[in-house]
């Protein structure tokens, strides 16, 4: 091999460390050839007598790693260094180096802890933090301290984090490498804010093939983009474009990194695929979007989501790179140079984002029921272990105590998360295992059959598509439809090792099954969307309008729909992938499910339920009859039987949720509470009579379907027996309810007056009073004095000094006005009446 690669300075120090200890931490910049030079160094140390597992972070870097070694070692791929992924492998008995996805890896692990034959393991990319990387990272280190101590360990890492990997795996040497350096040109061209991003990224690739020489790389977030930024380059003469993305065809991927064979100036379109592990030959000048498009979980609506985002700063930094590998390079950047700051740091590990449902079931296999038990630079969130753990309850995987079920090792034995390898383990027993193999593919694969939201119509695409990858996917779909028995009576779910939820092991060597068949081979619509409906039991959903635009879904959350798409007909979707924000996510894939099938499917979780509810509009109750499925409900109508108790709670209910004004209360007991409140008693408050609604309400009730039809008596007699004899008591002693004149008259004391308690009276009921009257011992009563005929002539909280100073006065005036009446002069004097003052004298005389 050549040694003309930077990794090449350190490797004998690498191989030294290695020698002595069983970890290592090797830090290499990009470019430094640490994923294609590390493995061949090894295989000739003294305790490297097996086979070495280079764990790549993407299915095309692993056969570009594997390719890429075998052709510096003069030979095929699948002699000495091999690859396997989940679509395609290439190995033999003679591969010593294995370059394999981090998913086979975990397979590979959790079915054979001890790793037997392997020397080796390299972690390339460590810093990327796949959830993936970090769990098959805990897992090796647990096998290694119980069952391997001579298992060599290396986590390889492009940026200066290190020393937490080596902290993590037992205070392992860290080997630093440089890069190879090379002068790199950075450009801000920024873009404006209304700008397509597909139009500013043609631009900049039109300004670069003018300006500089060499291949183009450009970096935009998703495959849309991707082909919407072919379409404005149009015509490039001269030069030639590729694509570059996870679901292209092996040969197209291998073209878009190969140098061009006619010699021509190359441009490739890709998305972050490219950022790490792949060196692309001739690429002089990269383009960078600034975005990302990346799964982010929604545990809120428990699914994960593409959100399409700024970059990182450490991912625009390794994207600029890619300029520089070969030669200088200039990095032209769609944003202004000072938002460089502003971008995050770096991406979160997924270990802090992703659904846990597949990490959680590997646990209970590997006999661990709390994950954070392994060692982890990142531990997983409480919240989400919870939620991982009632999902994977829910589909009957592992027990309350967190262990495995015969149908949960089932479902470990597919290499699928928990939710597809249900799909196939139920569906396997209606046999349609062949059906649900074909669904898994097809989520799991995009772009096979299109793109169409009808998983329907994508599966019958797919199965006339004559391509490589169309062909290896069906071999795929059959392999795992094989992995199930088929349906037997009294046969389980049992036997054999279990294996991880993850890619499956039959991708790492032997030949391949046949293929699956194609149309015309049984698949039937209805079998599909069944297929989906059992592997995401929430997201089926019934139409909510006639358009067919928005959707309710028995887990509770509302989808979207293109009401142009022929699934908008449908009265009910099973749906399986959805996109954007819980409240109205678009639906992306789904299969139209009739309601008969969804009563059968779900029959045990169908519930009729019977209804008793308060109307605040009209004061009366409203009984329903019901059958729902989660939160979508499948019929109901009136219900004429509903008890008495329930009609008495729902009032209950009614009066507690929408406040106590609706009951009808009276004069006297709309006073009743209004002396408590001034008197400072707590048992009337709205606080307190809610509280012990239970207690005082329900006697006022009985009988009763509305809340008008309560007697206003009734709930004053309900209110006087919550004060009870010594709360009345003192009410009558600190908020009289009268007020008794020296005339003989009582009169009602309002305490709801702005003034404060205050009572109307005529003034000649007051004559006599040489002091105010008062009320609880020490407050004023306002005394609002009225005329004979009932006017107000003052208002006062001092009747002495009204006696002694305004009422000569107004003494003076009444006179005129009411002659008949007595005016004294000293009324403080004078005897009350309520009589003229003829009567008065008739009543003295008769005395």
């Amino acid at each position: 091999m050549t040694s003309t690669l930077p990794i090449h300075a350190v490797l004998p120090v690498l191989l030294d460390a290695l020698r002595e200890r069983s970890n290592a931490v090797l830090v290499a910049p990009p470019g430094a050839g640490k994923t294609t030079a590390v493995a061949p160094a090894l295989l000739g140390a003294a305790w490297c007598d097996g086979e070495i597992l280079l764990l790549s972070p993407r299915r095309l870097a692993a056969r570009a790693a594997a390719e890429r070694m075998a052709a510096l070692a003069g030979e095929s791929v699948g002699k000495t260094y091999g690859y396997a992924t989940r679509m395609d492998s290439k190995r033999s008995a003679a591969t010593r180096v294995t370059v394999v996805t981090e998913g086979i890896f975990v397979n590979r692990i959790q079915s054979d802890p001890e790793l037997a034959g392997v020397s080796a393991v390299l972690f390339d990319e460590v810093h990327e933090r796949s959830l993936d990387s970090d769990f098959g990272l805990a897992l090796a280190l647990d096998a290694q301290a119980a069952l391997r101590p001579d298992l060599r360990l290396v986590a390889m890492s492009a940026t200066l984090d290190g020393s937490r990997f080596s902290g993590l795996m037992g205070d392992a040497p860290v080997v630093e490498s440089e890069g190879r350096s090379f002068p790199l040109t950075l450009r801000h061209l920024g873009r404006a804010a209304e700008a397509r991003i597909e139009d500013s990224v043609a631009g900049a690739v039109r300004q670069a093939l003018r300006e500089e020489t060499g291949g183009i790389l450009a970096f935009l977030p998703g495959v849309a983009e991707i082909e919407r930024t072919a379409e404005r380059l149009g015509d490039i003469g001269g030069a030639v474009l590729h694509r570059l993305h996870g679901s292209l065809e092996p040969a197209a991927q291998r073209a878009a990194i190969a140098p061009d064979q006619q010699g021509r100036r190359k441009i490739v379109l890709a998305t972050s695929i490219a950022e790490t592990s792949l060196t692309l030959d001739g690429i002089r000048v990269v383009v960078d979007s600034g975005l990302a498009r990346r799964p982010r979980y929604d545990r809120a609506a428990g699914m994960t989501r593409l959100v399409t985002e700024r970059a990182s700063q450490a991912a625009v930094t390794q994207r600029a790179g890619r300029a520089a590998r070969q030669g200088p390079g200039t990095a032209y950047r769609l944003w202004e140079e000072a938002a460089t700051a502003g971008l995050p740091r770096f991406d979160p590990p997924e270990i802090l984002e992703a659904d846990l449902s597949a990490l959680m079931l590997d646990c209970a296999l590997w006999g661990v029921t709390d994950p954070r038990q392994l060692a982890w630079l990142d531990p997983p969130p409480e919240a989400a272990i919870a939620e991982a753990r009632a999902r994977l309850g829910a589909l009957e995987a592992i027990d309350g105590d967190g262990r495995p079920t015969e149908h949960g090792k089932a479902i470990a034995r597919l290499p699928l998360p928990p939710r597809l390898g249900h799909m196939l383990v139920r569906a396997s027993e209606r046999g349609m295992a062949r059906t649900a193999a074909a669904v898994a593919v097809l989520l799991g694969e995009r772009g096979l059959g299109g793109n169409d939201a009808d998983l329907e119509l994508r599966l019958r695409r797919w199965e006339g598509e004559r391509g490589q990858r169309a062909e290896n996917a069906r071999r795929l779909a059959e392999r795992w439809s094989k992995l199930v028995p088929p349906p037997a009576r009294g046969r389980g779910l049992g036997g054999g090792r279990p294996l991880s939820t993850r890619e499956s092991g039959a991708d790492a060597g032997g030949p391949p099954p046949g293929p699956l068949p194609r149309a015309g081979g049984g698949v039937q619509g209805e079998d599909v969307a069944l297929c989906v409906a059992l592997a995401f039991p929430d997201r089926v959903a019934k139409r909510r309008d006639g358009s067919g635009e928005t959707w309710a879904s028995v887990g509770g959350r509302g989808f979207k729909l293109d009401p142009t798409s022929p699934l908008a007909r449908a009265d009910w979707l099973a749906v399986a992938e959805t996109q954007g924000m819980a409240a109205g996510a678009r639906i992306l894939s789904a299969a139209s499910i009739d309601a008969a099938t969804v009563e059968s499917l779900f029959a045990d979780r169908i519930e009729t339920r019977r209804t008793v509810s308060f109307d605040p509009t009209t004061g009366r109750i409203e009984a329903l009859r019901e059958r729902r499925l989660g939160a979508v409900r499948l019929s109901g109508g009136s219900d004429s039987g509903a008890s008495p108790a329930e009609i008495e709670s729902a009032l209950l209910e009614g009066v507690r949720s929408h406040g106590l004004h609706l009951l009808p209360w009276s004069d006297t007991g709309q006073a009743l509470r209004t002396r408590a409140a001034y008197a400072g008693i707590e048992a009337l408050t709205d606080a307190a009579l809610l509280a012990t609604l239970d207690d005082w309400l329900p006697a006022a009730l009985e009988g009763k379907r509305r809340l008008d039809a309560v007697s206003p008596e009734s709930l004053s007699q309900a209110l006087q027996n919550l004060l009870g004899w010594d709360g009345q008591k003192t009410l009558d002693r600190l908020a009289p309810a009268r007020f008794e004149t020296p005339a003989g008259s009582s009169h009602a004391i309002d305490y709801a007056a702005e003034a404060g308690p205050t009572v109307e009276v005529r003034v000649q009921a007051l004559f006599g009073l040489a002091e105010h009257p008062m009320i609880g011992g020490n407050v004023p009563l306002v005394l609002s004095l009225t005329s004979p005929a009932g006017r107000p002539i003052q208002t006062t909280r001092d009747l002495p000094g009204f006696w002694k100073g305004s009422w000569v006065a107004v003494a003076k005036e009444m006179r005129g006005r009411y002659p008949r009446h007595p005016w004294p002069d000293d009324p403080a004097a004078a005897s009350a009446t309520l009589r003229t003052k003829n009567a008065d004298a008739r009543a003295r005389g008769a005395r």
